[in-house]
């Protein structure tokens, strides 16, 4: 199956995503080419990542289910990473053959991880061996972000053909910075009336501190808690946490012993990775950052922690996973931060040209054979869904704002090698004080979270568009990737859905219309999410944080960016009680999917039956909006071993 994609749009559409992602030409453009690299510029050393193949991909992806499933024979005989590349790496003549061009180019390079290479030189250098022009481009300030440069490849980067075949990708031309976190913060206003929220509930009851909640309600509302009694709390487990912010290191300690927990002030190491996310930065989402170290290191307050930083490119991204699987360091891993999928790559499993600047690049299925390495050696990846419900493009591109809302996914979290972290809203009453007296919307039970619930408070504020009001699309991702089949671990679930037809990601204030995607129909690919915890920030968590522009406060913040860390914590909780890695935990999570340990009085998947994110709605078993809905942590560690 391959989707189509239409080069002749793709520079100007790719705009103002979070306002950092800008396009070339088109109605809509704002960065401006400066010009070709010349001087000492284009004599100065830069990085660019090379990507290999495997030479046994689908044997790799065969072993990473079996060492997963615990009703066979090899499950938990994870490989070190010696026997990985020995097994499964690229040949020993393909890196020789591929160094060797390289290297007779007077280029340096540098085995980085099993597949991949950093290859260093002028940039002139790297312009002549890839038949390129590398351009600085110039982005002014805007609301959505201040003014930048960047650097760009302005012709696709050919890679030798001598070596063409034995190469996954090639990333690092370009830094412009593509990735959002996926915070999401409950909106002081709706399309400007205010709406004062009021506390609901009584004293003590769960719904008095919605947006205030902490890793200790977390442990009691997913039944973390009788692990904690037993001793279990993540002690000989190391979480790593991949990021592209730095944070203030005090600000989880502080958060950690504000809550009474016992932690070892020297559990965190931080690697920086391609020199590092830079110093704090509200915009850069160090918030962000403090809050995947904070959550998970809470859940399991014994573990280590290992965060790897990295600047917000393609390039740093790849490379900070490449680091943290070459390391082997993490048990686990999570990561906050992606973008729609549609923005990393057009064909599955094809090298393929980079929607903004033409590199070649083939990011998909390259950082997919990392994650399969990750998981042969027993590591868990978790990543965040996305807050922008079945509709993911709507966070970067907006609704209305020129573009088409087709239905689609978020990235890293659609790879198939990768458990996607979805989103919930709690139970309870929420009120809120408005022109019309005090408003109570109440969710009987745990939904799907998708803000279509906030209709009747968009109507109690005399906003009776939902698009106005400022809703749409957000509540958690969720729905069918267009690039990652269906894997074996996800065939035969009851709920799981092929790709709606007639889905289309158009360029609408141009003449005539461009269509920049068209998305396939009816394809059988990777549902996501398929796990979720609460992640609304109506009944939210608070995250202690020393702003770039306020200084130390609390913030009240939601987003499936909670979950993913969570996730994280709670395997370090697992692996401990287990005594071994656990690998691709959504292997164990569909097999008792499918012997129904999601039914019955006292399930270890708690279904999630009402709720919708937009599009799809929640069921009793697998949806993807839920996934196969949320944990309860302690009955889920007895069934693992």
């Amino acid at each position: 199956m391959r989707v189509t994609f239409n080069r002749t749009c793709i520079s100007a559409a790719i705009l103002g995503i979070l306002g950092t992602s800008t396009a070339l030409a088109g109605s809509a453009s704002t960065a401006v080419d400066v010009g070709s690299l010349r001087g000492a510029q284009a004599s100065q050393p830069i990085s660019i990542t090379i990507a290999l193949k495997l030479s046994d991909p689908a044997g790799a992806e065969a072993l990473m289910q079996r060492l997963a499933t615990s009703t066979d024979a090899l499950y938990g005989k994870f490989l070190t990473p010696d026997q990985v590349e020995a097994r499964f790496g690229p040949s020993d003549a393909d890196v020789q053959n591929v160094t060797a061009t390289f290297t007779a180019a007077g280029l340096a390079v540098a085995r980085t991880s099993a597949t991949t290479l950093s290859v260093t030189g002028s940039l002139s250098m790297l312009e002549r061996m890839f038949q390129t022009s590398v351009h600085q481009f110039e982005k002014p300030a805007s609301v959505k972000g201040p003014a930048f440069t960047f650097r760009a490849a302005v012709s696709k980067p050919v890679v030798p053909a001598a070596i063409a075949s034995m190469v996954q990708g090639v990333v690092g031309f370009s830094t412009q910075p593509t990735l959002h976190n996926n915070i999401q913060r409950a909106p002081a206003t709706f399309n400007g009336a205010p709406a004062q929220r009021l506390s609901a509930g009584q004293p003590g009851d769960l719904s008095a501190k919605f947006g205030n909640l902490t890793v200790l309600d977390f442990d009691s509302v997913y039944d973390v808690n009788p692990l904690i009694a037993r001793g279990v709390n993540g002690t000989g487990r190391t979480i790593g946490i991949v990021t592209l912010a730095s944070f203030t290191t005090s600000d989880v300690f502080f958060y950690w012993n504000s809550l009474g927990l016992k932690v070892n002030p020297n559990r965190i190491s931080i690697v920086n990775v391609d020199g590092g996310s830079g110093p704090i930065s509200d915009a850069a989402g160090s918030d962000e950052t403090t809050l995947d170290v904070a959550q998970s290191g809470g859940i399991a307050p014994g573990a280590k922690i290992v965060v790897y930083e990295a600047p917000n490119t393609n390039q740093a991204f790849v490379d900070a996973f490449a680091q943290a699987v070459h390391d082997n360091r993490a048990d686990s891993i999570s990561t906050s931060f992606g973008e729609p999928e549609i923005l990393d790559d057009a064909t599955l499993g094809g090298t393929v040209t980079d929607p903004f600047d033409g590199e070649q690049v083939s990011t998909l299925q390259a950082m997919h054979e990392l994650f399969v390495v990750a998981a042969l050696q027993g590591q868990s990846l978790f990543s965040a869904a996305g807050d922008s419900g079945a509709f993911d493009t709507v966070r970067d591109f907006g609704q209305g704002d020129g573009f088409t809302t087709p239905l689609s996914v978020d990235y890293p979290a659609s790879d198939s090698a990768m458990t996607a972290a979805g989103g919930t809203t709690l139970p309870g009453p929420q009120m809120f004080n408005t022109p019309g007296g005090i408003l109570t919307i109440d969710n009987p039970v745990e939904r799907v979270w998708g803000w279509d619930y906030l209709e009747p408070l968009c109507d109690a504020l005399g906003v009776t568009n939902f698009f106005e009001c400022g809703i749409f699309s957000v509540g958690t991702g969720g729905g069918v990737s267009s690039f990652f089949p269906i894997p074996l671990n996800q065939l035969g679930i009851p709920g799981t859905q092929l790709s709606q037809p007639g889905q289309t990601f158009t360029e609408t204030d141009v003449s005539p219309p461009m269509v920049f995607f068209t998305f396939p129909a009816h394809f059988p690919g990777r549902n996501v999410p398929d796990v979720s915890f609460n992640a609304d920030p109506e009944t939210g968590y608070v995250v202690d944080y020393t702003s770039s522009v306020n200084g130390f406060g609390q913030e009240h913040l939601g987003g499936t960016s909670f979950v993913g860390p969570q996730l994280n914590g709670v395997t370090a909780l697992l692996g401990q009680k287990a005594g071994h890695r656990l690998g691709l935990l959504n292997v164990e999570l569909y097999n008792l999917e499918r012997l129904g340990f999601s039914f019955g009085p006292s399930p270890a998947i708690r279904t999630i039956s009402t709720g919708d994110n937009w599009f799809y709605k929640g069921r009793n078993g697998y949806a993807p909006a839920s996934g196969v809905g949320t944990l309860d942590v302690f009955k889920l560690s007895e069934l693992t071993h």
